[in-house]
């Protein structure tokens, strides 16, 4: 019986579509994306929110457009910004419209609720014409009347039959840059949507647990649906939905793809949950140290151990190494080997110090091509 090697992901095969600047689909690396909470129409806050988001790593950003005032405003936003800017439009095809001329990279809409046929060639007309593609969206919690008294409640064939009655519309249009989603807060549900979805079409697929709730509940069910559908390859671009910053958003999608080795981006820090073995304690050491390495974005790796029970076994794997030592002598790791002693004293600051001339080091050899 041949085994899949267990650490190999092969992604599903999908058309590849452009978002501005961003590649979504085919062998693009996968995309991390969050939406804006502020008031559209409050231009500066909303340019601000998308830099914060931006500094964090997002590829790109959703923003809502209910109304005119709104797709007024994303102009401003759109040239103040460097992510693509998707619209989030629902119902009105004319705010689509005003989106694309406004610049937006794409449209999230359902072309099924937007009026008549003459209606949706009107906005696809404007996205072909400012080069914006469109996103699909479909919810469980919105599906279409007729659907819910076909199949009776949301289900997997309900979501799917929506997602593909909406894609038969572009299609129609001639219209094929766009991606799908097909998202539930329940997690079972999602997947299984996913899954149909992803054998149905070959659409790239936008992944997402929505209104999956605060933080840390958020993330462990996020987490849960998106590492499942991820690691069988489903996927090209996510956002994890939570009722937190949106900058968390960011930070829990990037570190769902570094846990499944699908991407990285800055220090990956790998420590112990601490026992009576420590020599130093971990649980601060590790919460400062995420803080003040918040601005490295070169991918590395930072082991912190509390003794040598495990300390040298994961130094041996990471870039460096951080393993506690009897009376207060830890020991320092670099590319794995043993290097130098340290106390507990400036220890904090001295990691820094290594990681970021690590991350240097890192840069300029990718700078030469090495």
């Amino acid at each position: 019986m041949s085994v899949r090697p267990y650490r190999d992901i092969i992604r599903r095969k999908s058309r590849q579509i452009n978002v501005g600047n961003v590649k979504v689909g085919g062998d693009a690396p996968i995309s991390i994306q969050s939406m804006t909470n502020t008031l559209t129409t409050d231009a500066k806050a909303t340019i601000n929110q998308i830099l914060a988001l931006e500094e964090a790593g997002a590829d790109m950003v959703r923003v809502s457009c209910p109304d005119e005032e709104s797709t007024k405003a994303l102009r401003e936003i759109v040239r103040e910004t460097n992510v693509p800017i998707i619209a989030d439009i629902h119902f009105h095809y004319k705010r689509g419209i005003e989106a694309a001329e406004a610049g937006a990279s794409c449209l999230r809409i359902n072309p099924g609720n937007i009026g008549s046929a003459d209606r949706v060639r009107d906005v696809v007309k404007a996205a072909v014409d400012n080069n914006c593609s469109m996103r699909i969206g479909v919810n469980a919690g919105s599906l279409e009347r007729e659907l819910l008294e076909k199949y009776g409640e949301p289900c997997p064939e309900a979501m799917v039959e929506s997602a593909l009655n909406h894609a038969r519309i572009l299609e129609d249009n001639d219209f094929t840059n766009f991606k799908i989603s097909v998202k539930a807060s329940d997690v079972f549900l999602s997947v299984a949507a996913y899954q149909g979805l992803a054998d149905a079409c070959d659409y790239p697929l936008h992944l997402g647990i929505t209104e999956a709730g605060a933080l840390m509940s958020g993330t462990v069910k996020s987490s849960i649906g998106l590492g499942m559908l991820l690691w069988s390859g489903i996927g090209d671009t996510v956002r994890v939905s939570l009722s937190a910053d949106p900058v968390q958003e960011i930070k829990v999608g990037y570190e769902i793809l570094k846990s499944l080795g699908l991407r990285r981006r800055g220090v990956t820090i790998i420590s112990c949950p601490s026992c009576a073995r420590q020599a130093f304690p971990v649980i601060k050491t590790v919460e400062k140290l995420e803080e003040r390495l918040e601005h490295i974005s070169t991918p590395l790796t930072l082991s912190i151990i509390g003794c040598v029970v495990n300390g040298p076994g994961e130094a041996r794997e990471t870039d460096i190494g951080l393993t506690g030592g009897g009376k207060g002598n830890h020991m320092v790791y670099l590319s794995g080997v043993t290097d130098h002693k340290i106390d507990s004293d400036g220890m904090v600051d001295h990691i820094v110090e290594l990681v970021e001339a690590k991350a240097e080091e890192i840069e300029k050899l990718a700078a030469a091509g090495e």
